[in-house]
């Protein structure tokens, strides 16, 4: 079904300005990245500039398919959403591409980059240089949410 048909029951499309505070309210998101046997998904936690660029921080092993596909993928996807029910929940999806962000430009994230959760295993990588930071330069926005019950569930209705 598309968006216009599933208005119906409950579901609206995002406008920029929700998008914008949405993706400011949330840290962690599933980034997708093309893979040589189909798409390599992972969660990962970001930091935004409010306007078209996400930071990702990756840790890095010795040989990191993350980066590998990172630095090969002409495109990349990245997909924000909370739900809090099966009746209220709200999805943003990013197009954009990823580009390494230099060391010597790190300081000047900082405003964008506190807020970004991190598992506590980025202590350690930190002090064993095992991280990269990547800009996701955000080309293509678009978002959904559904926010009450559908016709016939709301308070009060016969069911």
């Amino acid at each position: 079904m598309t968006i216009d048909e599933l208005r119906e029951f409950g579901l609206a499309e995002l406008t920029d300005d929700e998008i914008t505070g949405f993706l400011s309210s949330q840290r962690v998101g599933v980034l997708a990245l093309s893979g040589g046997r189909g798409p390599y998904v992972l969660p990962i936690s970001y930091g935004y500039d409010g306007e078209d660029r996400l930071y990702l921080t990756y840790v890095l092993g010795g040989s990191s398919r993350k980066a590998t596909l990172t630095e090969s993928s002409e495109r990349a996807r990245f997909l924000v959403f909370t739900v809090d029910s099966p009746y209220s929940w709200e999805s943003v999806l990013l197009t954009g591409r990823l580009e390494p962000v230099p060391e010597e430009r790190w300081d000047d994230l900082e405003s964008d980059l506190p807020e970004a959760w991190r598992p506590a295993l980025f202590a350690s990588a930190l002090d064993d240089q095992q991280v990269r930071v990547y800009e996701f330069r955000i080309e293509e926005r678009s978002g959904v949410k559904h926010q009450g019950l559908p016709p016939g569930l709301e308070a009060g209705e016969n069911t």
